[in-house]
């Protein structure tokens, strides 16, 4: 719940992208970092999402979104980096929202491998992550305001997942694209086995 409360700034903007980001989601579909559930009203209901996360607070948050969700939804304990519990080449879809950003890049690598490994041959993923701008102004307010997105939110701008993503030789990037600003990036690709 506190979370959702300290979120609740950015999600009057971030409500607005999630029905686009998920619309042509279908089958079996792995949410990486599922968190409080926000994503999940927005899944079409031809949707099996299981859903993991690392904090079990926020995981009980969204089973109970999930109870008044289209989708079938199923809430798992879980690290993305080994996802012990998740059987191989099994999902449609991977999708993730602001994961990466509050994930060391030392560990994103691990995680990578893990979204190889649990996706099936010509499934797809999508990322939604947070990215320095290359706009003068932009990256100074961004800057200014880094160290209390760090501590708030465990998030950084800095991250390198799109190059970790494309050193990968299964994910093959398609498509990427910002949805606000040269800032909030989406990743999107297919799975090459």
């Amino acid at each position: 719940m506190f979370y959702d409360i300290l979120d609740f700034p950015w999600e009057k903007q971030y409500k607005k992208w999630r029905p686009g980001l998920l619309k042509d989601v279908y089958g079996e579909v792995i949410e990486v970092g599922v968190g409080t559930g926000r994503n999940l009203r927005y899944y079409p209901s031809n949707t099996k999402v299981t859903g993991i996360d690392l904090s079990k607070d926020m995981l009980k948050i969204s089973a109970k979104r999930g109870g008044f969700a289209e989708c079938d939804f199923y809430p798992v304990h879980e690290d993305a980096t080994s996802m012990e519990s998740i059987p191989s080449n099994y999902f449609d879809w991977l999708i993730s929202t602001f994961l990466c950003c509050v994930m060391p890049d030392h560990l994103q690598p691990l995680a990578i491998d893990q979204f190889e490994r649990v996706l099936k041959p010509g499934a797809h993923f999508r990322l939604l992550e947070m990215v320095y701008s290359k706009n003068t102004m932009l990256r100074r307010r961004q800057q200014l305001f880094a160290p209390l997105i760090q501590w708030a939110y465990g998030a950084r701008f800095d991250r390198n997942t799109l190059e970790y993503l494309e050193k990968s030789s299964i994910l093959k990037i398609t498509n990427t694209y910002f949805l606000k600003e040269d800032i909030y990036l989406v990743i999107e690709g297919d799975c090459e086995k």
